[in-house]
């Protein structure tokens, strides 16, 4: 159980991760959905962290 949260904890992290690049390479990013994904990722770090 706790390695399948790991394991879910992480591909979030990852798609998190890609989303910011991506919204960062637009011509005119969206700096409030960065800013969010960036908070949503840093919770899931924090998780992982436990």
């Amino acid at each position: 159980m706790q390695n399948a949260h790991f394991t879910a904890l992480n591909a979030k992290h990852s798609t998190l991760d890609r989303k910011i690049a991506a919204e960062s390479q637009r011509p005119l990013p969206d700096q409030i959905l960065i800013a969010d994904l960036k908070k949503q990722k840093l919770r899931v770090k924090e998780e992982l962290s436990r």
